[in-house]
């Protein structure tokens, strides 16, 4: 097992972690059985890759910030804070999404990565954030319920739940 050189943090998205990232997620790609075509244009340029990802973007229909969660030159994850909710988003999606390549797996980076992504969030004056999961997904489940997560039902065959983040 590897030793990381610091605490794992939440950071714009940056070069320094260019091996580890391409290693994590085309592996983690290959494991889930995903399309790692993306990966090829990142291997190219990897500072235009980057900077790509880097302040706030448009998508879903809502301006988003991405993070990735790294310790020295090793990324752990991503994580996506969508600053606003559209109609859909209410339904399926909330307002944070997060990753952790299995590499990484099972070792409370995403429960630990969820819960500064819950800061950046009040910092962005959110004062109540939607997560959602697959119902099956029982390893996000447990991230969602570390962080303060108050289930809400299932729409659209996703399991909803609340954070309010001015009781944090």
């Amino acid at each position: 097992m590897i030793t990381l050189p610091e605490p794992p943090h939440l950071v714009p998205p940056t070069i320094t972690v260019k091996t580890s990232y391409l290693v994590a997620e085309q592996a983690d790609g290959i494991a889930r059985g995903h399309d790692t075509s993306r990966l090829a244009v990142a291997s190219e340029d990897f500072d235009a890759y980057v900077a790509e990802r880097l302040g706030v973007q448009q998508r879903w229909g809502v301006p988003y910030t991405q993070y990735w969660y790294v310790s020295g030159e090793y990324y752990l994850g991503t994580l996506v804070l969508r600053h606003k909710l559209t109609a859909e988003l209410e339904q399926a999606g909330g307002h944070i999404g997060y990753h952790v390549p299995q590499v990484w797996g099972r070792r409370g980076h995403a429960t630990r990565m969820l819960a500064e992504g819950l800061t950046i969030a009040a910092e962005h004056e959110l004062t109540r954030v939607l997560l959602t999961c697959e119902p099956d997904n029982v390893a996000s489940r447990k991230v969602i319920l570390a962080n303060g997560g108050q289930p809400d039902g299932n729409l659209k065959g996703e399991d909803r739940f609340w954070i309010d983040l001015e009781s944090r």
